[in-house]
């Protein structure tokens, strides 16, 4: 005849649970202990508020290797109690334990019959809740050190005018002030956006993306040139219209390496995928320079620069092109030069040449010179 067997222990289950939750989900385990004891706490206030000991006097312990739940009534020992839900008289306290004395603070076991109903229940929400914020903690780890970063994101659905993506085990929120002009998108459509930040809320991360901003750009530069993976081409600076036009600054410290033409790539392929992922967006690749005028001029490309004048107190910089180059030179509702000034940090001033004889005739005829 086989031996009956040995039913489950309830407070062993609970604290292999305990364990099993905190090597599998990363949480502390004692974190888990203290918030359980601190939720039944307020399970006795709100199941035993006619008792005769203030749930404010009263602490729950859970025994780490049964499991077990207790619940003690804390009181002071007094000559004569004037409320007894907080105090005891000396004579009571040492009809419990003779040492006691005045001022002595002692706890008594009252655990309520039933409460350990009461306590799995409770447990059960708390263990879920911590679930929940333990998922919420990693995943806000995991995505904050993707800030700055570039990732494949699925348009999951639109509201309104922002997006709202699949980025992977959360989603991402793409603002219509950072999508590009005239972009239009369909639920499944994938696309790479910039992670802009990452914020707790108390609804778990919120992760904002962004198809606007300079860094999509160099992102994925980034990917498509393995010269700027290795460091030997770097990007100094980006001026970005999104939608319209970049203008990109770079350096190679190898002399050996043309940057410019190592991020156009073969055939220009490398600027043509990076243009393929951001709608057509002109981009104009500049050589850096530490020379002001030579960078200044550099980023007027298209334009051909005839001279550059400089003025470092004032970082201001005066340009002459040819006159059939002004035009281009200022581009198109002052664009060129627009994205030049902020490419460089210095306010450009252009002129054509017929503008700058013009003005030194001008200068002339009052007896002075330019």
């Amino acid at each position: 005849m086989k031996a009956a067997k040995a039913a489950p222990n309830p407070a062993n289950e609970f604290i292999e649970a305990i364990n099993d939750l905190s090597n599998e989900r990363h949480i502390d385990k004692e974190m888990l202990f203290t918030a359980i004891e601190s939720a039944l706490v307020a399970a006795y206030k709100r199941n035993y508020a006619g008792s005769s000991v203030n749930s404010g006097n009263v602490r729950v312990s859970i025994d780490r290797d049964r499991g077990e739940v207790e619940v003690f009534a804390r009181k002071v020992v007094t000559e004569e109690p004037s409320d007894p839900q907080s105090e005891i008289s000396l004579t009571e306290a040492r009809q419990i334990n003779p040492v006691y004395g005045i001022g002595d603070l002692i706890e008594e076991k009252i655990t309520p019959r039933q409460f350990g109903r009461i306590a799995a229940q409770t447990a059960k929400q708390v263990v879920v809740q911590k679930i929940r914020e333990a998922e919420r903690g990693n995943i806000y780890n995991e995505y904050i050190e993707k800030e700055n970063e570039i990732l494949t994101a699925l348009v999951q659905r639109i509201e309104g005018k922002d997006v709202y993506v699949e980025l992977g085990r959360t989603e991402g929120v793409l603002e219509a002030s950072q999508q590009m002009p005239g972009e239009e998108f369909k639920v499944n459509d994938r696309v790479k956006v910039y992670v802009l930040e990452v914020n707790k809320t108390s609804r778990g991360p919120q992760i904002m993306v962004s198809r606007t901003h300079s860094g999509l750009v160099k992102r994925l530069f980034e990917i498509e040139v393995p010269e700027i993976q290795s460091g030997v081409v770097q990007i100094k600076s980006i001026a970005r219209e999104a939608g319209s036009r970049t203008k990109m600054a770079v350096l190679s410290t190898d002399p050996m390496v043309d940057p410019v033409g190592a991020c156009v790539g073969p055939r220009g392929m490398r600027v043509e995928n990076v243009v393929a992922e951001l709608k057509t967006e002109k981009i104009d690749i500049i050589r850096w320079s530490p020379e002001p005028g030579e960078y200044i001029a550099n980023a007027l490309n298209p334009a051909r620069v005839l001279n550059v004048a400089i003025n470092e107190k004032e970082k201001t910089a005066r340009i002459v092109v040819p006159d059939n180059q002004l035009s281009l030179a200022i581009g198109k509702e002052g664009q060129n030069a627009r994205l030049a000034a902020k490419l460089t940090g210095w306010k450009i001033d252009i002129k054509s040449q017929a503008q700058v004889a013009a003005m030194a005739e001008a200068l002339e005829a009052e007896g002075e010179t330019l």
